[in-house]
């Protein structure tokens, strides 16, 4: 197991340089004038655009400009120092006010996804063929066919403004009641994912040979479920949802911009729509960390559901 964690993060040091590459690559290819972007309508002087363009090395231009700019970025990364935005905040402050908004965000939307999406899902294998497994998937295909896009904003008009159950913005301090529709949002895919998958799984498991042997003995169907298919059937869910988790921890970029969520995905999107790279480049790397870390913990949860499973 040791050697198996040495080696998946060196395997994690190559896909963070990677990625980092590759969109610093994609935003130093895409960038027009991100000063005047950065300043909208208004004008620049030729003093403000001198001074951004020296400190962020704007007039470094081609692929030797590309790579002075990437490697003087990582240089400073490595000595945990994220750098500055556009608009002359340091990165890591942004990142620490958005990030506990965004970490409240994911753990709704991954509790109404256990709560509600592995349950429905576990029911439904076991009741096979019967009215509310047929209904449950009809729902689950209607949540899937419906974007993010879409769901948000009928949410927000129908649960905020017109029924007025929820807030219909979360605000800039947002408690848990303000962020927990928007919650329910993002965590829809996913719970219709993890229904789908956790019903799959145990339908499979319960026509297995142990099974079959159990029932043989004389077990009781609950001890069956409980003790025997369920530990079989997390080994797929856990991995969606340990996945799954680092994508929500990214932040949704439609749901916080929706319901004016304060969080990392409302940031990213700023900095896109400003052109401000310094800010993008910064959150992607944060988040391909959280990424990275999240499939670790993953792959070694298998061990622990399934000992037969074992990596050397």
């Amino acid at each position: 197991m040791f050697r198996f964690i040495l080696r998946r993060l060196l395997q994690m040091v190559l896909a963070f340089f990677g990625t980092t590459l590759i969109v610093y690559a994609l935003m130093f290819a895409g960038q027009g004038d991100p000063i005047q972007a950065l300043a909208g309508e208004r004008p620049v002087t030729a003093a403000q655009r001198a001074y951004l363009t020296e400190k962020f090395h704007l007039d470094q231009t081609g692929v030797g400009g590309f790579f002075y700019r990437y490697f003087d970025y990582i240089k400073n990364l490595l000595q945990g120092d994220l750098g500055q935005s556009l608009t002359g905040r340091q990165i890591s402050d942004i990142l620490a006010a958005a990030w506990p908004v965004t970490v409240k965000l994911a753990l709704i939307a991954m509790a109404v996804t256990i709560l509600f999406g592995v349950t429905a899902g576990v029911l439904a294998g076991i009741r096979r063929a019967s009215i509310f497994d047929n209904s449950t998937l009809v729902l689950t295909l209607l949540v899937l066919g419906i974007p993010t896009i879409v769901l948000a904003p009928l949410a927000q008009y129908l649960l905020g403004v017109k029924w007025q159950l929820f807030p219909p913005t979360a605000g800039a301090e947002p408690d848990l009641y303000a962020l927990l529709l928007p919650g329910i949002v993002l965590g829809s895919l996913s719970l219709a994912t993890a229904l789908r998958l956790t019903r799959t799984s145990v339908a499979e498991n319960l026509r297995a040979d142990y099974v079959r042997t159990a029932r043989s003995k004389g077990l009781v169907k609950r001890r069956i479920v409980s003790v025997h298919v369920l530990r079989n059937s997390l080994i797929p869910v856990v991995t969606f949802l340990g996945v799954e988790l680092g994508n929500l921890m990214s932040g949704a970029i439609i749901t916080e911009g929706v319901f004016n969520i304060p969080g990392v995905g409302f940031n990213l999107f700023r900095g896109i729509r400003t052109e401000d790279g310094p800010l993008v480049v910064g959150i992607v790397s944060v988040l391909v960390v959280v990424y990275l870390l999240s499939n670790l913990v993953v792959d070694v949860l298998y061990a622990v559901l399934d000992p037969r499973i074992r990596y050397e």
